[in-house]
């Protein structure tokens, strides 16, 4: 019997690749027409094809010239070393830059831990690490316009941001610029979604971190996922103080304030249970908003009679809009412990 033929290696388009390693399409095409450093095949004899061999190539350049090695001598470099093998394979060990001032690139040693996660954050990962703030941009406004804020945020934005955090504390002071343009390429791109026109008669939510919390970045996503959905939004950022924020929810009259935490040295009770208690209108027809809290500040067994928990970005959006489009204001007594806005 004739020995079966292993199956043709997986291959990738341009942009799939691009994506992949954080880079445009135009730098990839502009490697091959002037560096050789293309795809070992075609469809057609148009469409370019990428194979594992072939992006670990590319990978080997990207490291180099992360490292500030010229292109054309990071081209002749990345075809002349050994190709990687698929995974499962023995693998030669590349050369790496010695000492303890080496570089941090995309896939070497300074490689951000990400685990099982999609091919966009690894391409959003390694663009961070090099500090190329148009392919971070670009990347972000990619995948928000492609799978909309929530799985964009879930599954590629955070986990990347969850990463740069676990390499700063891992690596000191190393990664500290990474996490500052990251960071602030997210904000501003999630403050790029567009909104939609605001459905009538619903009742704004407010969303605020508490005082002193500076790290707004999830709940600046709920604003943008709340907003594309057409739900009104009164947003006040980061480190509201406490009497700002008791005036706005009187100001308001939201249908729920979301409060966000990310340390419990920031989740302050008290001031929760200040602002759930909270009423406005005449008399008689007093009315009181939903307060739900936010982040891993507060903990797990923050919710009781005057507060609801929320875990996750999902989930929440699903919890607000049953908030906010139901029939009628609701407090957050009573309630089961729903899941929702969490990081």
């Amino acid at each position: 019997m004739d020995p079966v033929p292993p199956p043709p290696e997986p291959a990738l388009s341009t942009g799939a690749v691009a994506r992949r390693l954080g880079v445009s399409p135009t730098t990839l095409r502009s490697w091959e027409r002037r560096y050789a450093i293309g795809p070992a095949q075609r469809e057609d004899g148009r469409h370019r094809r990428w194979t594992p061999r072939d992006i670990a190539r590319l990978e080997e350049m990207c490291r180099l010239t992360a490292r500030g090695v010229p292109p054309s001598e990071a081209a002749r470099a990345a075809l002349g070393a050994p190709a990687e093998e698929p995974a499962g394979a023995p693998t030669a060990t590349p050369h790496r830059a010695p000492g303890p001032h080496r570089a941090l690139t995309p896939g070497g040693p300074g490689a951000l831990p990400l685990g099982e996660v999609r091919p966009e954050a690894r391409g959003l990962a390694r663009a961070a690490v090099r500090l190329d703030a148009p392919a971070v941009a670009r990347l972000l406004d990619a995948a928000l316009t492609e799978h909309g804020p929530v799985t964009a945020w879930e599954e590629i934005i955070a986990p990347t941001l969850h990463a740069v955090g676990r390499k700063w504390a891992s690596a000191g002071e190393s990664y500290v610029e990474v996490e500052h343009l990251l960071s602030w390429h997210v904000s501003a791109a999630l403050h790029r979604v567009r909104p939609a026109r605001e459905r009538a008669g619903a009742i704004p939510v407010l969303l605020a971190c508490v005082p002193g919390e500076l790290h707004s970045l999830p709940i600046e996503a709920l604003a943008a996922v709340l907003g594309e959905r057409g739900l009104p939004v009164r947003m006040f950022g980061a480190a509201l103080p406490a009497e700002a924020l008791r005036d706005a929810v009187r100001r308001t009259g939201p249908r729920a304030t979301v409060l966000w935490s990310q340390s419990r040295t920031t989740a302050d009770r008290v001031l929760a249970r200040s602002v759930a208690g909270i009423e406005w209108g005449l008399r008689g027809a007093r009315g009181r908003s939903a307060l739900l809290l936010a982040g891993p500040g507060w903990g797990v067994d923050a919710q009781g009679p005057y507060a609801e928990r929320l875990f996750g970005l999902r989930s929440g959006l699903a919890v607000i809009e049953a908030l906010v489009l139901g029939p009628a204001p609701a407090t957050a007594a009573g309630r089961a412990a729903p899941a929702a806005c969490g990081s």
